[in-house]
């Protein structure tokens, strides 16, 4: 025999929080369901509390280089996308060649140190 709370039920869900979004999982809910201003906001206001409190993390100039120094490293073990790179500046390093060759009047003759023009 059903009883009176589960009568009324007959989507076998335990409750209205299980609801589905439109592409089959489960809909956001409180924070992540606000606008991305909303959430902006809540956090500024959490980062300005920790500052007040003083338990806010600041890096120094030296732990910064070292974070980024750890961040090249990680993204330079990546041989196919370092590749990605250099080509990509091959390719508008030599665009550039070519836009300068035919717009501008014959380049002085010598080569050109540190990639700046002589003048």
């Amino acid at each position: 025999m059903a009883t009176s709370k589960d009568s009324g039920n007959k989507s076998g869900s335990s409750g209205g929080n299980a609801q589905k979004s439109g592409n089959g999982g489960p809909a956001k809910r409180g924070f992540a369901a606000m606008d991305e201003n909303q959430q902006r906001e809540i956090a500024s206001k959490g980062g300005q509390a920790a500052h007040q409190k003083g338990t806010a993390h600041e890096f120094d100039s030296e732990e910064a280089r070292r974070a980024g120094q750890k961040g090249g490293e990680a993204v330079s073990r990546n041989r196919e996308h370092m590749a990605d790179i250099g080509r990509k500046g091959g390719e508008s390093r030599q665009s550039a060649a070519r836009s300068n060759k035919e717009g501008a009047p014959a380049a002085k003759s010598g080569s050109r140190q540190g990639g700046k023009n002589e003048e």
